[in-house]
């Protein structure tokens, strides 16, 4: 069984180029199903078709492939970092 306290203390990683995308801020919950909807990450970036509050990174349950002992690996295609302006 995983906390949500030991979620939040995991580097959240894009599998498609080894980014590093920080640690997660918070996690949306759907509770009339019981499961995770997504987790937040601070940041200057957004998943196009997901906008997050503000500048926050909001990452669908859905992309989420791998729990690790001390990362979380994430397949975003559509990651846009705005400080750069490049797309990931």
């Amino acid at each position: 069984m995983v906390k949500i306290s030991d979620l939040r203390m995991r580097e959240v990683i894009n599998v498609l180029n080894g980014k590093k995308l920080g640690l997660i801020k918070d996690i949306e919950i759907d509770l009339e199903a019981g499961h995770i909807r997504s987790v937040v990450l601070p940041g200057n970036g957004r998943v196009f078709s997901f906008l997050g509050r503000n500048d926050d990174v909001v990452i669908p349950w859905h992309k989420i492939k791998k729990l690790g002992l001390d990362v979380i690996l994430v397949e975003l295609s559509d990651y846009m970092d705005t400080t750069s302006g490049e797309a990931y």
